[in-house]
């Protein structure tokens, strides 16, 4: 199950559980539309990997027991370790390649 994490591993603005513009990769690093678009080019720091929308947990159960209520989201923030230069230095040496071919 997804943790959804609650925040841009970039620049930390707020991305709850049901954020619209929050991106995440395979391994869930997690990334507002903005930084992946304008610092990362899709291209995740921590894998090489691109992203995808992050889907949006229920509000309501309308199955038993899944629901934001029933299993809410990570309320730990997550922040990278590498600066600016090194996001923008790493994505340039993927961002030409698709992602499914990275």
């Amino acid at each position: 199950m997804l943790e959804l994490r609650p925040n841009c591993e970039c620049c930390n603005t707020d991305l709850p559980f049901d954020s619209s513009v929050a991106m995440i990769c395979s391994y869930e690093c997690t990334f507002c539309k903005k930084c992946v678009n304008e610092i990362l080019e899709n291209v995740c720091p921590n894998c090489g990997g691109g992203f995808r929308s992050r889907p949006i947990r229920p509000k309501v159960a309308r199955r038993s027991g899944t629901s934001i209520e029933h299993q809410p989201a990570s309320d730990k923030r997550v922040h990278t370790t590498y600066s600016m230069d090194e996001l923008k230095s790493f994505s340039e040496s993927a961002k030409h390649v698709k992602p499914e071919l990275r």
